[in-house]
């Protein structure tokens, strides 16, 4: 008898939500708040239907090429075992870990709320680096206890943040949202790449794909479900936000925005328990981060290929965990939470860009719609390339990481391939070009 998967359709659909909705909207509203003001609501519808875009193409790649290594796996297949391939291979790990930083730097604004000191960079950077060696720890011993409240965390940073835009929404002044109080209307597409980054969650559905009962019936409905709840959840938090907070204030607390909005509704006690909030999700985030983030994208990236056993106790393999946690300690230390938020942003919908492009040269086997895939890497530049500008205007410095990033991947992949002679290779091996070539090398042999 055939053992049952692990995820069904809405166990598939509420690891999508739990994904999208951890720290990521506690940065970003902010964030992205400043740059947009009341703009921002419609940045969120954008950047939502550019998630289901993106999505759709993913879980169609997902289903031609069913494999745990998620995006790297992809890129081989659209690019072969070549030096792109591998470099974004590389790339895709570094971006983890700046998404990782991300969640890390957020959690010590958070936390430092609570002191009387306030918000310092001492502060913030001793919270991080605090967690950061926390979690390390518990990933090194195993820490099933942690994986298994996984589901807890989610139900309760749902519940409160569902409670709170409830709430906010009737006490919004209409004021703070009025096209008088908008800025150009440009500004919405700069802050698209934020954005972008409070739904790039949605991509773990598809490493989800060999324990799915039923993919072909589940993988596209549970990506199109768990993303559009997201998006009516980040668009009616958008307007909560910035229907309490004149835009100056959103500014000025732009990196806690969303707990300085729960003020007017529910005052200081408000701003304690989305503070809370917060922290709960990105601790949550970056348990789960640590392992797959650092561990199996580690791997990928300087072996080329997956273990046979992953296991959730890393004690068979810590280089990886131990790696990347030294390599995020220079990150927190001298990155600020506007770079290294926009960095990842920016990274992650350039690899996305060139995996839905990618997905163009394969489109007949994996049955997707050409437009819809096309739509999908548009989207995904188009918003990098919005992103790049303000970040060019703004924070020059940080279009320099970007580019510098997939410089160092590509010197990475040289390296690693001329001393280890290690390529990223196919895990999914049933490719009709592969067996054709196969083919042709038995009928034509010599």
């Amino acid at each position: 008898m055939e053992k049952k998967k692990a995820f069904g359709l809405w166990s598939a659909v509420f690891l999508g939500i739990g994904s999208m909705v951890g720290i990521g909207i506690f940065i970003v509203i902010g964030e992205a708040g400043a740059i947009a003001g009341n703009l921002v609501i419609f940045t969120f519808l954008i950047g939502g239907i550019i998630a289901l875009l993106c999505g759709y193409s993913l879980a169609k790649l997902a289903l031609r090429y069913p494999s745990r290594g998620g995006v790297i796996e992809y890129l081989v297949h659209e690019y072969k075992e070549g030096f792109f391939s591998g470099a974004l291979g590389v790339l895709f790990y570094l971006v983890q870990l700046i998404g990782l930083a991300a969640v890390l730097k957020s959690f010590g604004t958070y936390a430092s709320t609570y002191l009387s000191s306030g918000i310092t960079p001492f502060n913030v950077n001793m919270f991080a680096l605090a967690v950061l060696a926390l979690f390390t720890f518990i990933n090194l011993i195993g820490a099933s206890f942690v994986a298994k409240s996984e589901n807890i965390i989610v139900v309760t940073k749902l519940s409160a943040l569902v409670l709170f835009v409830g709430a906010a929404l009737f006490y919004i002044d209409p004021q703070n949202l009025m096209p008088s109080q908008s800025p150009k209307i440009l500004n919405l597409f700069y802050a698209l790449g934020l954005v972008f980054f409070a739904y790039q969650g949605f991509s773990v559905i598809t490493n989800s794909v060999e324990d799915m009962q039923n993919p072909k019936k589940n993988m596209l409905r549970a990506m199109m479900i768990a993303i559009g709840f997201v998006i009516v959840l980040y668009t009616a938090t958008a307007i909560a936000v910035l229907g309490n907070l004149p835009l100056d204030e959103v500014i000025k607390a732009k990196d806690y925005a969303l707990a300085e909005a729960a003020k007017p509704v529910f005052g200081d006690i408000g701003f304690k328990i989305m503070a809370a909030v917060a922290l709960i999700s990105s601790t949550s985030a970056i348990n789960a981060s640590l392992y797959a983030a650092t561990q199996i994208s580690y791997d990928l990236a300087k072996k080329g290929e997956l273990p046979k056993i992953y296991e959730y106790n890393v004690f068979n393999s810590t280089e990886g965990l131990i790696v990347s946690a030294f390599l995020m300690i220079p990150m927190i230390l001298f990155l600020n939470l506007d770079e290294i938020a926009t960095i990842a942003a920016i990274i992650v919908l350039l690899i996305q860009g060139f995996v839905h492009f990618g997905h163009l040269f394969k489109y007949k086997e994996t049955k997707a719609s050409p437009i819809l895939v096309t739509l999908a890497g548009i989207g995904s530049f188009t918003a990098a390339g919005f992103a790049l500008v303000y970040t060019h205007h703004k924070m020059p410095a940080v279009g320099w990481y970007v580019i510098g990033a997939f410089f160092l991947a590509y010197f990475l992949e040289i390296f690693l391939r001329l001393f280890t002679n290690r390529t990223i290779k196919k895990q999914i091996l049933w490719d009709v070009e592969d067996i054709e070539k196969k083919l042709k090398e038995v009928l034509y042999k010599k």
